[in-house]
């Protein structure tokens, strides 16, 4: 499977699609066409967690006040499919390989898979 989850008002998602030759890929925009729990269940698959996946830099973690909670994975997995802020972007599922987010190792191995762009 080739797939990217982003968000279309992300500037970080724009930028990796616009630099990146990714038109092989099917596209998902998360605010519009929500995650479902089998994709979430596939991602974490491929992860090794949901708190792999999951953004404390959203906005809406610290409005509820979750930086002072201990979270577990199940509700990592709860918050991933309540509220699409949460999910790290972009993710890029290619086959068994998955990046997540824009971090600089991200977009290091981006760049090693796909070119400068």
């Amino acid at each position: 499977m080739k797939k990217i989850y982003y968000l279309k008002t992300c500037d970080s998602c724009r930028k990796i699609l616009r630099k990146r030759s990714l038109s092989n890929f099917e596209l998902q925009e998360i605010k519009t066409q929500a995650i479902t729990p089998q994709q979430l269940e596939e991602l974490i698959a491929l992860s090794g967690s949901a708190e792999a996946l999951f953004s404390r830099r959203a906005k809406k973690y610290r409005q509820m006040g979750l930086q002072g909670e201990i979270l577990g994975e199940k509700d990592y997995r709860q918050l991933l499919l309540e509220e699409y802020t949460f999910l790290k972007r972009p993710v890029i599922v290619d086959g068994s390989q998955l990046y997540i987010g824009n971090s600089a190792g991200t977009q290091k191995a981006l760049e090693k898979a796909y070119g400068k762009g």
